[in-house]
């Protein structure tokens, strides 16, 4: 081929590469957030749930985003303080209603809930103040808009301490900066303070940032969302100062007199161009007997429409990798947001140390072995976790000392009809000889810890 040719050959070569990459990166922005038909919003590399669980005190629920494969943000929902605790009022859930023509989903809320006042254990204990309110959060391209409708406008009393809050996970933050209109700074790996006391006289510790437009993690593709509130202030808090498992937490409070649009945000999270979830194979950490049944779970891409074998490798001595089985299997199918495919390696009896392979993933080393469930199972449970547990002794563990002596005063007999602060409740039979508030001896001897032991809420 001639020069003259050549040059021409490559010039349409890149021209074809540059058509495709334009065709890529403009089929990547043209994508847009849309209800999908399991009524959560999605497109590659961001999902956005609306109260599809229910579990804020777990960090669960509300609006809920998912953007490349982490939940960055949940809890987006009324609260009646700006970091609120574990077990601090929350609100009852009345009707979600999704529409897929407007593309929208509403959820109606309210306070107080009844049925977590004073009752059960770890009690909610909730202010006199009641009101109805609905969530709405509806598609715009690349972005959803949040806003919430009061029935009524908040009492005077209330304003400045009812609002809209969203948690933003500080595993995924560490490290990482963001900007608060033209301001900067960084989200700290601990909650440095400093801290202020509230109109009530709470502790509370300091907003990070004050305004308008708030950009998480700009340097980040991955993480980098922006939030907006065209009509009032957004302030960025450190959760963690008032509580140990707090989050960061992004708030508006509601204005006086509002009703219709009481809060207005507009959400814009950051999806990678083309990004698809990796494979993450699931197998047992134990390791498996020779004679029992053995399976890996594959988890995928919902998106994935072609399949790669699945290899399993013994590993040898000298270290080499030998495939010792391989497989291409069917589908299992969908389930929430991902597929699944089955990978039964039941055959393998031979004892060794093995790995599973897909594509580029592997999973950590195993065993197969007929005494795999001899040692390091269920059996630290005995020899270390309840020995520590013991509770009225002190625990010595070779030059540690797990607790000292512990609980070592006696109790006195709770009174008929109590609803203690904890949960508690003392019915009218007590079936003791002792008396309401009377001591009662021999109770410092036996007995476990339990998860609470150590939480001096």
């Amino acid at each position: 081929m001639c020069a003259r040719h050549s040059k021409t050959f490559t010039s349409i070569i890149f021209s074809f590469i540059v058509s495709l990459g334009s065709f890529t990166w403009s089929h990547a922005q043209d994508q847009k957030l849309t209800l999908n038909d399991k009524d959560y919003f999605e497109m590659p590399g961001l999902n956005v749930m609306v109260f599809d669980d229910f579990y804020p005190e777990g960090h669960q629920g509300g609006v809920s985003i998912i953007q490349n494969g982490k939940r960055i943000a949940t809890n987006g929902d009324i609260r009646l303080g700006p970091a609120p605790g574990q077990w601090q009022p929350l609100p009852k859930k009345g009707e979600r209603t999704v529409d897929q023509g407007e593309q929208r989903i509403s959820m109606t809320m309210s306070y107080p809930d009844s049925s977590r006042h004073r009752q059960g254990f770890n009690p909610m204990i909730y202010p006199d103040l009641q009101f109805d309110y609905k969530v709405n959060v509806q598609t715009e391209g690349r972005s959803f808009r949040v806003t919430v409708d009061l029935e009524e406008p908040l009492p005077e009393e209330w304003i400045g301490k009812v609002g809209f809050n969203m948690e933003l996970f500080p595993g995924l933050l560490y490290g990482k900066y963001y900007y608060m209109d033209d301001s900067s700074g960084i989200f700290p790996r601990q909650a440095n303070g400093p801290m202020r006391r509230n109109a009530e006289g709470e502790l509370h510790i300091q907003p990070l940032a004050e305004g308008k437009t708030l950009t998480i993690a700009p340097e980040d593709d991955a993480r980098r969302m922006q939030i907006k509130s065209p009509n009032g202030e957004l302030t960025l808090l450190d959760g963690r100062g008032k509580h140990n498992n707090g989050w960061f937490v992004v708030r508006s409070t509601i204005p006086e007199g509002a009703t219709e649009n009481a809060i207005e945000w507009v959400v814009t999270p950051h999806a990678k161009p083309g990004w698809k979830y990796d494979p993450v194979i699931h197998i047992s950490q134990v390791g498996y007997h020779p004679d029992q049944d053995k399976t890996a779970v594959i988890e995928l891409d919902k998106r994935k429409n072609s399949f790669k074998e699945v290899k399993l490798n013994r590993i040898l001595p000298n270290g080499e990798r030998k495939m010792v089985l391989s497989k291409k299997v069917d589908p299992w199918g969908q389930f929430l947001r991902y597929q699944y495919i089955k990978f039964d390696f039941s055959e393998i009896t031979r004892e060794g140390i093995y790995q599973v392979v897909y594509g580029d993933e592997q999973t950590r080393p195993f065993e197969i072995s007929s005494d795999i469930y001899e040692r390091h199972v269920w059996q630290p449970t005995l020899e270390y976790y309840l020995p520590v547990q013991m509770c009225h002794m002190r625990v010595n563990d070779k030059y540690r000392v797990w607790h000292g002596l512990c609980h070592m005063d006696d109790a006195l007999r709770a009174p008929d009809h109590i609803n203690h602060f904890d949960g508690y409740s003392q019915g009218e039979i007590n079936n003791s000889k002792y008396g309401a508030l009377e001591h009662v001896p021999g109770l410092n001897q036996g007995g476990w810890h339990d998860a609470g032991d150590y939480d001096l809420r």
